[in-house]
């Protein structure tokens, strides 16, 4: 992680460079990213248009069986991990601010350059299965009410994580990030945590009992 390096002309962004924020979020077993929904490039993730009209958008990608579960557990996921299986995005859109949104949770608040969040909107993007008609495939209800399910383009496997799919998503962007470590949430979080700032409320609990 040490050797973990920023692509250059992407990240940090340079003094007179647009920038965008980017939020990566600690669930316990995975992570996922929010973004502006108004910051998101016309063209470039088109398929965001089609969740209800908020403020923001929260993406995950995991093991679709898991994923799905009504509670996920160690048995399905060591059975993700096993042998390759299909995946599904995790979009929801909702009002913020964030960290009111997902109230217990770690989130990290992060700048990146105009061009890195073209990137990762492309990355996800990307992300989605389509159908021979050349559309996405909704394949259910999301965790929570303005959310769903997508097929997802690549499979879930031993190297191909919830969490590595957060890392490679961030290293779109021109983070220092390394996929390969990136195993668990808190390895995306030990990443993450030194590129921007907490947000959640125990970070204000924090700063409260430091005063």
């Amino acid at each position: 992680v040490g050797c973990a390096r920023s692509i250059d002309g992407l990240y940090p962004p340079g003094q007179a460079e647009p920038v965008k924020t980017i939020y990566v979020i600690n669930h316990g077993w995975h992570t996922g990213i929010a973004v502006r929904r108004a910051d998101i490039p016309e063209g470039v993730w088109p398929e965001h248009g089609e969740v209800a009209d908020s403020e923001y958008l929260e993406i995950g990608w995991g093991a679709r069986e898991f994923y799905m579960a009504s509670e996920g557990t160690l048995g399905l996921a060591l059975e993700a991990v096993l042998w390759p299986s299909p995946a599904v995005l995790h979009v929801v859109g909702f009002d913020g601010p964030v960290q009111q949104f997902f109230r217990q949770r770690e989130i990290i608040e992060i700048l990146v350059s105009d061009r890195g969040f073209r990137r990762l909107a492309a990355f996800i993007g990307d992300a989605y299965a389509k159908d021979g008609s050349g559309r996405t495939m909704v394949i259910g209800r999301g965790q929570y009410a303005n959310s769903r399910f997508y097929a997802a383009r690549e499979k879930y496997s031993l190297l191909k994580t919830c969490n590595t799919w957060t890392a490679r998503a961030l290293r779109s962007a021109g983070l220092p990030i390394t996929p390969l470590y990136a195993v668990s949430a808190g390895n995306v979080m030990d990443q993450t945590r030194p590129l921007g700032r907490r947000i959640d409320g125990r970070a204000a609990q924090s700063v409260e009992r430091s005063r």
